[in-house]
């Protein structure tokens, strides 16, 4: 099986500059999910650099999964945390009690979401930089 690492890290880049188009857009919601994508994706591809496979879509579980080589530090598992939550919400109107997903997201909950996807994604560019 080829290594495609690169690629899945290239594909979170891509989405962070969605995250980021929505913003800006004031598509709230949309800059949440593509946040949490860009970051599930670069661990993804810290998984592949190394040679395993990742499955799911919870990043935490994603981090704390890396070989034990890696040292996840602990804000990072946080910061996975605030992203995991923006997964199905975010997309789906049955994610609330009530009101289309666009009524629940802001510009507060946006800029949170992109600043700890940006984290994530640097600290597997160094993960993977040193495989």
């Amino acid at each position: 099986m080829a290594n495609r690492s690169d690629d899945w890290f290239k594909q979170a880049i891509r989405n962070m500059d969605q995250a980021a188009d929505s913003a800006a857009a004031e598509r709230h919601e949309w800059a949440c999910f593509a946040s949490q994508q860009a970051a599930e994706m670069a661990v993804k591809a810290v998984h592949l650099s190394r040679g395993q496979e990742a499955w799911g879509h919870v990043i935490r579980v994603l981090l704390e999964e890396l070989p034990a080589s890696i040292t996840v530090p602990p804000v990072l598992l946080e910061y996975a945390r605030t992203l995991d939550v923006h997964y199905v919400p975010t997309r789906y109107p049955t994610g609330h009690a009530a009101g289309a997903p666009g009524e629940h997201y802001g510009s507060l909950q946006s800029e949170e979401a992109i600043r700890h996807a940006r984290q994530i994604l640097e600290f597997c560019r160094s993960q993977m930089a040193g495989s």
